[in-house]
């Protein structure tokens, strides 16, 4: 696997794969990686001949007060990771290589409708954060396909739209969330949990299914199936951002017509911010 810096080294590699008749994979991180990323960089190598990864933590999708200061760079780990899992290419820049006239009057890419609500209202401006970047990465990369996991549930739907929506010649595949054993969604974040926090954590994900199965046995009261989870998770000591019920495709708040569902949360646990969600399609063979 080689690592380079610059778009023009990426360029090159790439250049060179394609000019061979690879076809190109593409997995986008921030780094800090762990089973759910190396996951998705397997998926990739399955897929295609050329497998492209970068890690890039984006100032561009923290906002005031966010811990990008915090959030762990670990490269050389992340490098061997990678290595393992199948990729070729590294591409981890510098924020000056990405954005080389500063971020003040960096062009904007931005998504509406589906950046509205759920993390986007909870943390302004970072789903166009998120959009400018993806959008960067993909001009540089060209790849065929891009591989994100399906725990960034909101995410993953920006970034299908921002594909869609500018005519990208890219497929973009989501790879199922990743979960330790007691069902906590694997995430960078989970690095700054306590161990009584890492213990309790787990709820977040038994809430969904709750929701789920409630859902499955008939419950179509979403408002008061809401109500009543969102306080089992307060009563575990968690502070809840959202927790909501989905159309799966559109985002929109789900109605009790609804087959196609998404549930969703975010919630705090002690400073430190997870989310998760479960689909749910109503329609799909038992």
């Amino acid at each position: 696997m080689n690592t380079v810096k610059t778009v023009r080294e990426l360029r090159a590699a790439v250049a060179r794969a394609r000019s061979e008749g690879k076809r190109i994979a593409f997995v986008p991180t921030m780094g800090n990686l762990h089973s759910g990323h190396v996951a998705l960089v397997t998926k990739a190598s399955q897929r295609a001949d050329f497998v492209v990864a970068s890690v890039f933590v984006n100032p561009l999708q923290f906002g005031a007060g966010e811990d990008l200061d915090k959030y762990p760079r670990t490269l050389a780990a992340d490098q061997e990771k990678l290595l393992q899992a199948g990729c070729h290419l590294l591409f981890a820049p510098t924020v000056e290589e990405m954005y080389p006239d500063g971020m003040a009057g960096q062009t904007r890419v931005s998504v509406p409708q589906l950046s509205e609500g759920l993390c986007g209202a909870s943390r302004p401006g970072h789903f166009e954060g998120v959009a400018t970047v993806v959008s960067k990465l993909f001009n540089m990369v060209q790849p065929d396909l891009a591989i994100f996991g399906e725990k960034d549930f909101q995410q993953l739907a920006v970034i299908r739209a921002l594909v869609h929506d500018l005519n990208m010649p890219i497929q973009i595949i989501g790879e199922p969330t990743v979960r330790a054993a007691d069902g906590l969604a694997l995430s960078s974040r989970n690095g700054f949990l306590n161990e009584e926090q890492r213990a309790v954590a787990p709820v977040v994900y038994r809430t969904l299914n709750a929701i789920s199965e409630a859902i499955k046995l008939g419950e179509r009261d979403f408002p008061a199936l809401i109500g009543m989870q969102r306080q089992q998770l307060e009563a575990a000591g968690l502070r809840p951002d959202y927790l909501e019920i989905r159309h799966a495709l559109s985002l929109r708040p789900a109605t009790a017509q609804d087959r196609d569902l998404v549930i969703l949360v975010a919630a705090f646990l002690g400073t430190t911010r997870l989310i998760d969600n479960l689909h749910l399609n109503l329609d799909a063979p038992i």
